[in-house]
């Protein structure tokens, strides 16, 4: 089994500072009136949010401008986090990675519109090792133009093939995530979704988009374990 696990507002809360690290990164690059205010970040990948911060702030959606945003959200992102009361994981969530992690028969991942290093850095923020996760699909890593994230569960099951040497059915994986997004990219894909209300959406808007089935948060470990475990489909 493969579980993978979005990053923010599903494993952990870091108050908004990717936001702001991304909108001071864009105020050093272009000017104090750059401005975040009017994009949206839930449940999309970290690429296209910068495509639209440019745009929105009148900005060239060129390769130099593009790297130069990720060059600085990552600068400002570090300060951010060890900021007292700023990082930490949502409940449940520790327990339950311990427990899946021992699990011989199950290999855990994220699945996030993060890019590597600053998902490595918020993760890391709040008590998370990031080498716990050995199959990961990043959200600069699909092959496609315009990316999307139901490119991404694709990316981490060959990443299990790679790994063990054998392909992994799609209804054994398990997409965790606190936004329709990560629904719609797991169903797509024939995978099962698991919702966490630990986010902006609802548990009637989860449940509208389509999970398997939907929680308030991860801390029934037992019963989510079960759940995750057996394959079954409820709501």
């Amino acid at each position: 089994m493969l579980i993978l696990f979005d990053i923010d507002l599903t494993l952990i809360s870091t108050f908004g500072s990717g936001m702001l690290a991304l909108e001071q990164a864009g105020k050093d690059l272009f000017g104090p009136s750059f401005s975040i205010q009017g994009v949206e970040f839930a449940g999309r990948l970290d690429p296209l949010i910068i495509d639209d911060l440019l745009k929105k702030n009148g900005q060239a959606l060129s390769k130099e401008h593009r790297e130069a945003m990720r060059r600085g959200y990552a600068t400002h992102l570090g300060p951010r986090l060890v900021r007292p009361g700023v990082s930490k994981p949502l409940p449940g969530v520790m327990a339950l990675l311990d427990r899946v992690r021992s699990r011989r028969d199950v290999e855990i991942g994220v699945l996030t519109g993060n890019f590597p290093e600053t998902g490595a850095l918020k993760l890391q923020a709040c008590g998370i090792n990031p080498a716990w996760f050995n199959v990961n699909a990043w959200g600069n890593e699909s092959p496609h133009e315009p990316p999307a994230r139901e490119h991404l569960p694709p990316i981490a099951m060959k990443r299990y093939e790679v790994r063990h040497g054998r392909a992994i059915d799609p209804a054994r994986v398990v997409v965790i995530g606190d936004t329709p997004h990560d629904a719609h990219c797991a169903l797509v894909n024939g995978c099962r979704a698991l919702g966490v209300a630990t986010g902006l959406s609802s548990i009637e808007k989860l449940r509208a988009s389509g999970f398997h089935r939907v929680v308030e948060n991860l801390s029934a470990t037992d019963d989510i374990e079960s759940w995750l475990l057996d394959g079954e489909i409820a709501r």
